[in-house]
């Protein structure tokens, strides 16, 4: 399996500083938030993609992902959501990136059945954008779709090979699934998997690798088990919402070394 981390990690980070930080600590490639507050996101023109793609080709790291903050089950009307994923899949097309991630979103005026409903009949619809793109759509198991079970709901009333899902393992375990039920939820949709650490269901102050509760060694283990040992684990640290935590770019080498551990163990 390849390995990444998240721009989530080092907020606003030049894309230069970033690289360097990939192939200093061994990681394969990146995932890129896609926020107006970050150096990569759907208002960047034409030439400053060009320049980003040509930054990671030249330093031999992937894009991973565009991680954007679309709502597929949110309430109230379609088009303004479907104008968000077209415009990160245009993104993601002209960078290069094979996936990009939405949320689910649901609120909770409305029932978890309309809520399924919405998010199928957009990611749908958008489905037919991101295969026109090259690019597929990843929903997160996150928020109100937090498990693999209720992920799937969605995604099995989707059927189109262009929406899939992006396993964020700390979210399923909050949800009450153990890994191989996740797993094994997700495995025909699966894109790629967050792995990260926190010290309780209470304080989700990000942590390195291995230093928290999180049942990481069993995710590796059912992974490999499965048919995705070629996919990509990606490092989700939420340096931009918990500022007080340790600095990623401290933490990328004994991440890196821990998940080639865990991987080494199945060589």
């Amino acid at each position: 399996m390849k390995l990444a981390f998240s721009t989530l990690g080092v907020p606003g980070l030049p894309v230069a500083d970033v690289l360097h930080l990939a192939t200093t600590h061994g990681y394969h490639g990146v995932e890129l938030r896609a926020h107006p507050e970050e150096p990569v996101h759907p208002g960047i023109d034409l030439a400053e993609r060009a320049d980003v793609a040509a930054q990671f080709k030249a330093a031999g790291v992937e894009i991973l992902g565009i991680s954007g903050y679309a709502r597929v089950a949110a309430p109230g009307d379609d088009e303004p959501v479907l104008d968000d994923i077209r415009s990160l899949l245009t993104l993601a097309r002209d960078l290069g990136a094979p996936f990009i991630r939405v949320f689910p979103g649901g609120g909770t005026e409305q029932s978890a059945e309309e809520a399924d409903a919405t998010a199928a009949r957009r990611l749908g619809t958008a489905a037919e954008f991101a295969a026109d793109h090259g690019v597929r759509i990843l929903l997160e198991t996150h928020d109100s779709h937090r498990t693999g079970a209720a992920a799937t709901r969605v995604l099995g009333a989707v059927g189109h090979r262009h929406a899939g899902a992006l396993w964020d393992v700390m979210h399923t375990w909050l949800g009450g699934e153990s890994p191989a039920e996740s797993h094994a939820a997700l495995a025909p949709y699966l894109g790629y998997v967050q792995v990260k650490d926190i010290a309780s269901a209470d304080d989700k102050t990000p942590l390195g690798l291995g230093e928290g509760v999180l049942p990481l060694t069993e995710c590796v283990d059912a992974l490999i088990g499965g048919e995705h040992r070629d996919g990509w684990l990606c490092w989700e640290y939420e340096k931009r919402w918990y500022e007080n935590a340790a600095p990623l770019p401290e933490l990328l080498g004994a991440g890196s070394d821990f998940l080639s551990r865990l991987l080494n163990r199945h060589a």
